[in-house]
């Protein structure tokens, strides 16, 4: 993984002292050069991920991550399928496959002459795609839904045109091209959404053009001095850390999807990521913005630690979804890299005692950069995702499985394990972990090892490929999340898990649901929680329609135990009809005459968060 660095192999920034920088005698910014490009990082245009990577059965049944990118990679999995059918209660034959239709038929390009002609004379002719996978790509992120469909249905709206600004200024002059002559624009920055963010609006009769940010890649500057970057919105995360690194800087925002998610699109949905504790969410991280509207550039003339100017349309633009603009660059904070990182874990008897450790260390300790805790469904999955025992390996397992379950007395049924990942001085690490060490052993939590700790932390890039490949064993699931307070932190998981089952039951499908929990970013006042969901639906009608109606019934669970709508994925087209259960109608007005105000002809017309607009008509039936 290019996201993780290793501290012994990277200097780390040596910052000047005071005296150098009171005589400002400093030559402060750093210019990087392109950033690497490596052909072998291609993407998959079907599944989530990287071409040379995605889970297999083979003959014998055990299942394979290909490639080598991972460290769960080539290894042989042969308790997973097994576990599965167990979880779910349906005894399958991994022989019989759902296989998927891909690529369907892709709607012919609708054209707008004046606009293309434009469009040709400001980008030269291999900036511009008509290609129909190609359109088809940029007319779907990574729900479930968008998914199922593009290998099972077909989508009835996709761009006409995919345009790939290599220029901040060839930005702005698609834009005025395109309100000069009426075209719809879609910003597109790597398509890991899961809210149909970049979904076309089915009712929409004008040219649509996709505007792929993935040629605005560059690091303009650095700023070691002031710890700033200047950052082109189409960088990718994993290639910002790699190129920061080499200064010896991050930017320390980590999301699930650091692989292939650009700095554009983090500050569009108000995201964050699994290093928040220590480096804060995207708002906390982002100085300032430049955004491209059909009104003009949105752009400031300088940046400063904090202003106190009145309204700051700045902040209009975090989570704003493609719906006013498209930004082009970000000044944003940046970090030495710590002098320390390092992996833990601990196993705890069960979910609630996990829970209390949670909130007693925001209380009680500055959290690990990263501290996540996964509900004892999950930690049996991770369970299933190691190679088979063999030699010596074999008693070493069977040994600590006899000191956790006889000696410590812990239920294999009702355990949970916590991944940690501390990151700072080594005096800070050290606190860090003496307080992590006396709030568990306040909760019956033992330690499970840094090298336990390092695997299920870096098992989150790995497991993404496991959505796509049980789609195809019949079995449709899918990650949501939300925050909420920490006193109706526990009684939301259960509810939710507890709606689920009914809703599954109500309906008679297959076997039983697979529903899990798992809590990591951590606040003082609460906490965020993820949720994974999955059922068996071979012989049922329509399995994708009654996928999102129990999403969507959860989703209803969530509000009504306190939850948030979102706590980092957005609302996009996919929550859209529960804006007017957590915002007052007065809100909805004020957000709705913002949009009208700087795109009165909704050039940007994506269609996200317009709580007036019907549903998405083409999932499969």
């Amino acid at each position: 993984m290019t996201t993780q660095h290793d501290s012994n192999k990277i200097k780390r920034a040596e910052l000047p002292d005071g005296a150098l920088l009171v005589s400002g005698d400093i030559q402060n910014r750093i210019i990087p050069g392109d950033p690497p490009h490596d052909d072998g990082d291609e993407e998959s245009l079907d599944v989530w991920g990287f071409r040379d990577s995605g889970f297999a059965a083979g003959p014998n049944g055990n299942v394979v991550l290909a490639g080598s990118r991972y460290p769960l990679s080539g290894t042989e999995l042969p308790d997973l399928l097994p576990w599965v059918r167990d979880i779910l209660g349906v005894d399958f034959d991994f022989r019989d496959t759902h296989d998927s239709a891909y690529p369907p038929e892709v709607p012919s390009p609708r054209e707008n002459d004046a606009f293309l002609k434009e469009a040709r004379s400001i980008l030269p002719e291999g900036d511009l795609s008509d290609d129909d996978e190609i359109r088809l790509r940029h007319g779907h992120g990574h729900t479930l839904e968008e998914m199922y469909v593009i290998k099972y249905g077909k989508l009835e709206r996709v761009p006409d045109l995919v345009v790939y600004p290599s220029e901040e200024s060839h930005v702005a002059e698609l834009v005025a091209a395109a309100v000069r002559h009426d075209v719809c624009l879609v910003p597109y920055g790597g398509g890991t959404n899961v809210t149909e963010a970049v979904r076309c609006p089915t009712e929409e009769q004008r040219m649509i053009v996709s505007m792929d940010m993935s040629r605005l890649n560059r690091i303009l500057w650095i700023d070691p001095t002031n710890l700033m970057a200047c950052i082109q919105a189409g960088a990718v995360g994993r290639v910002i850390e790699e190129q920061l690194a080499q200064y010896g800087f991050t930017l320390g925002h980590e999301p699930d999807s650091i692989e292939f998610s650009t700095l554009g699109g983090w500050i569009a949905t108000h995201a964050s990521g699994m290093k928040k504790n220590r480096y804060g969410n995207i708002e906390d991280i982002v100085l300032d913005v430049v955004v491209v509207t059909a009104r003009g550039e949105l752009s400031w003339s300088a940046v400063s630690p904090r202003e106190s100017i009145g309204l700051d349309a700045r902040r209009w633009v975090l989570g704003s979804e493609g719906n006013l603009g498209i930004i082009t660059q970000a000044v944003v904070k940046v970090f030495p890299l710590p002098e320390i990182q390092r992996y833990d874990s601990l196993l705890f008897p069960d979910f609630e005692r996990g829970v209390s450790f949670m909130y007693d260390l925001t209380r009680q300790s500055t959290p690990p950069a990263s501290v996540r805790l996964a509900d004892n469904l999950q930690f049996q999955l991770s369970q299933t995702l190691k190679s088979k025992a063999e030699g010596l390996q074999v008693l070493m397992r069977w040994a600590e499985k006899l000191f956790v379950t006889k000696l410590r007395g812990f239920d294999p049924e009702h355990m949970t394990a916590c991944t940690l990942v501390y990151e700072g001085t080594r005096g800070e690490v050290e606190a860090q972990d003496a307080a992590v060490r006396r709030i568990a052993r306040r909760y019956g939590g033992m330690r499970a090892g840094e090298e336990n700790g390092k695997r299920g932390y870096q098992l989150t890039y790995g497991i993404a490929y496991i959505r796509d490949f049980m789609m195809k064993h019949y079995i449709l699931g899918e990650s949501f999340e939300t925050s909420v307070s920490w006193s109706q932190a526990l009684s939301l998981c259960e509810n939710v898990k507890r709606r689920l089952e009914e809703e599954h039951a109500s309906r008679a499908l297959p076997g039983r649901p697979f529903i899990s929990a798992r809590m990591t970013q951590v606040y003082q006042t609460g906490v965020c929680i993820y949720f994974y969901f999955a059922f068996y639906h071979k012989g049922i009608d329509q399995p994708c329609r009654v996928f999102a109606e129990l999403e969507h019934a959860a989703r209803d669970e969530i509000l009504l135990s306190g939850g948030s709508l979102s706590h980092h994925h957005g609302v996009g087209k996919h929550r859209r009809d529960f804006l007017p259960r957590i915002m007052s109608t007065t809100a909805l007005e004020w957000s709705a005459e913002v949009k009208e105000a700087i795109d009165p002809t909704n050039i940007f017309g994506a269609g996200n968060q317009k709580t007036e607009a019907g549903p998405v008509s083409d999932l499969p039936v």
